[in-house]
């Protein structure tokens, strides 16, 4: 690993992350400080789909970055221009998917998402926009994983940057100025990653890209190899809008429209602190990947220690800053000062990033066992804690404790699957080198 190798991709991923959550952070500061509460609510309810877009777009991304990597780490350029033109395919099949579901079904999704009365135009507007804007989330996700792991991870952040940048411009001028609603910060959203297409493209344009098209990447089988690598990351980042859809059904229940809008404060300022997490594991996933390729497990073992150490300060600096800072935050967005918002909100933020202290920790063991191929138990953690641990613990929570249930389940099923992880990695120590599973 050359010098200082490890603080250049980890940092360059963590911002471009940041920005790349700026989007939703933005749409959810002027929407509330324009629409109010209900506003705010319509607006978490239908964010639920950005967790299933990014999802995939990771799934292709990472996963054929992933293969990319160890393919060009064996000198196998023909490998790696299969696996590119097998991941670019299946993004766009994916983007058209969701293009037809926000043209004909967007209020049929709207209600599935938990929309109604009131809620239900605001939110089928929403979808119905970003929907539409769905394959430039996905192949902006694509073309950053692979201009990471083409050695190129500032210009990544920078595409990410740049789109997250104009989206807040953008939000403010179509929600204030032009008085758009929620449409315009849709709108806003889905010009962002636009941008980021145009920027990261300089990387082909300028003749940098080692990545090409090929026909050989055209086959059924090559699309199916390409998924399993990023099986976890897409488990992980769709387990964001499976936990908001669970979170907000049950807070509908337990505390009405109020607690939907509480938790959309909540929710979107842990997204910002996920995208921190994400940022981690994609950053260090290119350097394990190429680890793992050449065959250096003394260089696979340091790297993940690095990120342990890294996500921990960062998990225990994001709690601090929740149990000190929690009016403040809350009062940002509760821009008509509702006390119930107020209340509930600052319990759940207290609570909630409770679990932060072991995000970091099953994101990068995660990354870990998808980089060193070992999709099938990377794939098992992301999903009992994005789906399977956290419906069923916050369900039962919710019945047992109310409210306050709820804003526990999410750092109780990080706790277990941190737990689980630790076991997984000892079940392999016999396997690995001393130190691997640290």
């Amino acid at each position: 690993m050359r010098k200082n190798e490890f603080g250049k991709y980890v940092s360059l991923s963590i911002l471009g992350m940041l920005g790349s959550s700026g989007t939703i952070l933005a749409d959810t500061f002027f929407v509330s400080n324009r629409l109010g509460a209900d506003g705010l609510a319509a607006l978490n309810l239908s964010i639920a789909v950005f967790g299933l877009i990014n999802g995939l777009g990771m799934l292709f991304g990472i996963g054929g970055a992933t293969r990319y990597t160890i393919f060009r780490s064996q000198e196998d350029g023909a490998g790696a221009d299969r696996v590119f033109t097998a991941a670019l395919l299946s993004a766009l099949a994916a983007g058209l998917c969701f293009l037809c579901a926000g043209l004909f079904w967007p209020e049929s999704i709207a209600r599935a998402l938990g929309a109604e009365g009131h809620l239900l135009p605001l939110c089928t507007a929403y979808l119905k926009t970003v929907l539409c804007f769905a394959p430039c989330f996905i192949l902006n996700h694509l073309l950053m994983a692979f201009l990471r792991n083409d050695g190129n991870p500032r210009l990544a952040m920078c595409a990410m940057l740049a789109g997250s940048l104009a989206n807040i411009a953008l939000d403010y001028l179509f929600v204030y100025p032009l008085d758009m609603g929620l449409f315009g910060a849709a709108l806003a959203t889905g010009l962002a990653p636009v941008i980021g297409l145009a920027v990261s493209s300089l990387h082909i344009v300028t003749g940098r890209a080692h990545f090409h098209l090929t026909r050989d990447g055209l086959r059924l089988r090559e699309l199916g190899r390409n998924i399993g690598p990023g099986l976890s990351a897409c488990v992980n980042e769709c387990s964001s809008g499976m936990v908001l859809v669970v979170f907000n059904l049950l807070l509908l229940r337990t505390a009405g429209s109020t607690g939907v809008a509480a938790y959309g404060i909540v929710a979107n300022l842990a997204l910002v602190v996920l995208s921190v997490f994400t940022g981690m594991s994609q950053g260090i996933q290119p350097l394990l990947s190429r680890a793992y390729g050449r065959g250096d497990r003394k260089e696979t073992a340091t790297l993940l220690r690095k990120g342990l150490v890294l996500s921990g300060g960062v998990g225990l600096a994001v709690l601090t800053t929740a149990l000190l800072a929690a009016p403040t935050l809350v009062s940002w967005f509760n821009s008509e000062g509702d006390p119930l918002l107020q209340s509930l909100a600052e319990e759940g933020l207290r609570l909630y990033f409770l679990g932060f202290l072991c995000v970091g920790y099953n994101y990068l063991t995660a990354a870990f066992l998808s980089a060193t191929e070992r999709a099938g138990a990377a794939c098992a953690l992301s999903t009992f804690r994005g789906c399977v641990g956290v419906t069923l613990i916050a369900c039962l929570f919710a019945w047992c404790f109310g409210v306050t249930g709820i804003w526990l389940a999410f750092p109780v099923v990080e706790l277990a699957t941190a737990l689980l992880g630790r076991l997984v990695q000892r079940r392999r120590t016999a396997a690995a080198p001393e130190g691997l599973c640290a």
